[in-house]
């Protein structure tokens, strides 16, 4: 039985690249080294696609993940729920830190914490196939539609209700990025059924380039980890 798709990883290696780059005209925005912005028009879409990528592509791993624990019958919820646990925790790191060293902008739902809870809550989805399709394009219908008003309180700032005059970094809050989860949900279900590619494509696995993408794709959580650090400690060494 196959366990991994290279198509998948290849993906996931793209949109590292994409972060990779964004982070790095971000960062130099950030210390005043570029005029480029990256809050609105064409970055701020690519920010936005990078995003899209790596959530869509949780959805799809988790169908992928779950067919191959069911053929094996080794599929139990805590599985899930220590990974996404795990995924959180790297995300109260983030947190942590951009405290201590950013303070204003700091990350408190960032992609990990969204991520982490994502897994667990999407178990309860995993078998369903339509069901995703609708529930996904309304919560991302809604959670676009929420996300214009402000709130008083910043208690629900994780389910997409914001408070005012929010100012983070990274801010991914389950409605509407749950719905894209769906939507991977749904496609690994279709595309992707017990664990079979039902699609044909021509194995490209060993071309250079894909190789290089599929192995940074199955590396994206150290990456992601480690690379604005070395961004910066690099501007620092030849740009600042």
């Amino acid at each position: 039985m196959q366990k991994r798709f290279w198509e998948i990883d290849a993906l996931r290696g793209i949109a590292i690249v994409m972060m990779i780059v964004f982070h790095l005209l971000f960062d130099l925005a950030y210390f005043g080294k570029s005029g480029v912005s990256v809050s609105s028009g064409f970055w701020l879409v690519f920010a936005r696609i990078t995003a899209t990528i790596f959530i869509f592509l949780v959805g799809v791993s988790l169908t992928l993940s779950y067919s191959r624990a069911k053929k094996r019958g080794t599929l139990r919820f805590r599985k899930y729920l220590f990974r996404g646990l795990q995924i959180f925790a790297w995300g109260l790191v983030i947190t942590a830190v951009t405290m201590i060293f950013i303070g204003q902008g700091s990350i408190f739902f960032g992609i990990l914490h969204f991520i982490g809870i994502s897994i667990i809550v999407a178990y309860l989805f995993i078998r369903f196939r339509l069901l995703n399709l609708v529930l996904g394009i309304l919560l991302i219908i809604f959670g676009n539609w929420i996300k214009e008003f402000t709130f008083d309180f910043p208690w629900l700032m994780w389910l997409g209700l914001q408070p005012a005059n929010l100012y983070s970094f990274d801010y991914f809050p389950m409605l509407p990025w749950f719905g894209v989860v769906l939507l991977g949900i749904f496609f690994g279900n279709t595309l992707y059924k017990d664990h079979k590619r039902r699609f044909k494509l021509k194995n490209m696995s060993k071309k250079p380039a894909i190789s290089w993408l599929s192995y940074l794709g199955r590396k994206s959580l150290i990456i992601y980890l480690v690379h604005q650090p070395v961004l910066v400690l690099l501007l620092y060494l030849f740009v600042l």
